[in-house]
């Protein structure tokens, strides 16, 4: 039969399976993206029409005649989508997982999954077994291991009351014997269909288990520890043209992060603190392909297992851990004219990023507040800056405010630090006051020198401080005088 979407919908029908138009139109796509793909990645061996539609995605839709798909469900080694891609297509709104360890062949899988639209379905480039980071109520695969190693692999996948589909050649039965003397305590059979493809001699069984409610077994020295399961998305990035890579770098920078609104946390401490006090504002847990699972705290996160290489260009703080994607909200504009609350209003003009970090923890730790990021400041969310700030950053309210050289504030006093200010101590902070350090290098600008202006006495061969440092001095005299 000439290749074709009528010819695919009149092989099916004959066959006794009927999909609605937008279904006949998925699955023609996906046979011609197959066709396309298989030259490079050799996914089949089957080329001719009839057949590849026969035995592959009837023999794939057959299933549902005898059983309808748990949810969530893996199609364990799917290869090219098979019978993954087909059932998901039939079954728009089951939770499907495509597993396949063959990075080429995930790079296609998650291909079809984009252009089908297949919302409730993706993918998973890694193998099942005993690690695999995911709990379902069910597994279909068309592997050849026999049914006793493939039982062995999913025991602790699939959830008590959950399915195994065996999808089977005819000369099974020793497999099923087999099974029933090493795996009665952890699967029951339920059913074992026997059939052939229509018109064609091909024979097949549908082998299906029920996963009882005995634990697995432990697992041997070789095999390790097992991975907590997810309950979240798990996203496998392995591909150079993965939008979560550009999605990494852009948000080394500040204008990245602004344009994305999230922001990269990493250093085992601070993610430590994050996860335990801030946990809602996590997106994503970053680890490499063997790192650990996503802890209980955030389940809804999505889990991305990226290449080393990637993870160590997104570490900056080179920790080799995992790395949180927080929310990293636009900061609203500073309004002098709304009330100043009481205590401190912090000012920051720095440059460095390891700065704007230090002063924001400094500023929490002495009870700020609020903080104003002036034009010149490094964005609060760059990575150097989360590095030094840690959870701080989520503890002062951040507002963005004007260069440093257009502050002009009339709601409270302002106090600017500078080297020939009075003595620090030498009057009371008022009740409510803002106070704003030197930009680096050059700083006060003129007119900031116009105003109230207090200096921290150092050793006279000392040239200055560090900007931070003499901001933490100011805000810990403050703190000293108000409590």
């Amino acid at each position: 039969m000439t290749p074709s979407r009528k010819s695919l919908d009149l092989i099916l029908k004959d066959c006794g399976i009927n999909l609605p138009g937008g279904a006949i139109d998925a699955l023609w796509t996906y046979h011609q993206m197959l066709r396309e793909a298989n030259t490079r990645l050799n996914m089949t061996r089957i080329h001719q029409f009839d057949n590849m539609v026969l035995k592959h995605y009837v023999d794939s839709l057959l299933v549902l005649r005898f059983e309808e798909l748990p949810d969530p469900i893996v199609d364990m080694g799917s290869g090219p989508g098979l019978p993954g891609i087909p059932l998901a297509i039939a079954r728009p709104n089951i939770r499907m997982i495509l597993a396949e360890p063959r990075g080429a062949r995930a790079e296609f899988l998650q291909e079809v999954v984009d252009r089908l639209g297949l919302k409730h379905v993706e993918v998973f480039a890694n193998k099942v077994n005993r690690k695999f980071p995911f709990e379902v109520q069910g597994i279909i695969t068309r592997a050849v291991a026999s049914i006793p190693q493939t039982l062995d692999r999913v025991a602790r996948a699939i959830l008590p009351g959950g399915k195994m589909l065996l999808m089977k050649g005819p000369d099974c039965l020793d497999e099923v014997a087999e099974a029933r003397k090493t795996h009665a305590g952890l699967f029951k059979i339920t059913a074992n269909h026997a059939y052939s493809i229509p018109g064609t001699t091909h024979e097949r069984r549908l082998v299906v288990y029920e996963r009882l409610d005995a634990p697995a077994p432990a697992m041997s020295d070789e095999e390790g520890e097992p991975t907590r399961a997810h309950s979240g998305p798990i996203r496998e990035v392995t591909s150079d043209s993965n939008p979560f890579i550009k999605l990494g770098r852009e948000l080394l920078t500040g204008r990245g992060i602004r344009k994305q609104g999230q922001a990269l946390f990493s250093g085992t401490r601070t993610v430590a603190e994050v996860l335990e006090r801030f946990s809602d504002r996590v997106d994503a847990w970053i680890t490499n392909p063997n790192g650990p699972a996503p802890p209980e705290s955030i389940p809804h996160a999505t889990w991305y297992r990226v290449s080393d290489a990637l993870l160590k260009e997104l570490d900056v703080a080179g920790t080799h851990a995992p790395i949180l994607l927080v929310k990293a909200p636009a900061l609203p504009q500073f309004d002098d004219t709304s009330p100043w609350p009481a205590g401190c209003t912090l000012f920051i003009p720095f440059q460095d990023p390891e700065n704007v970090g230090a002063v924001l923890r400094s500023a929490a730790a002495f009870g700020v507040p609020r903080a104003v990021l002036l034009k010149e400041a490094a964005h609060p969310y760059h990575p150097k800056s989360l590095r030094a700030a840690g959870p701080a950053v989520f503890q002062v309210e951040l507002f963005q405010g004007p260069s440093i050289k257009e502050i002009e504030v009339a709601g409270a006093p302002l106090i600017a630090l500078d080297a020939q200010g009075t003595d620090l101590d030498a009057e009371p902070f008022p009740a409510s006051f803002g106070l704003i350090p030197g930009v680096e290098g050059p700083g006060l600008p003129a007119q900031l020198r116009q105003t109230s202006t207090r200096r921290i006495p150092i050793a006279p061969d000392v040239e200055s401080l560090n900007a931070a440092t003499a901001t933490a001095i100011a805000l810990y005299a403050w703190n000293r005088q108000k409590s």
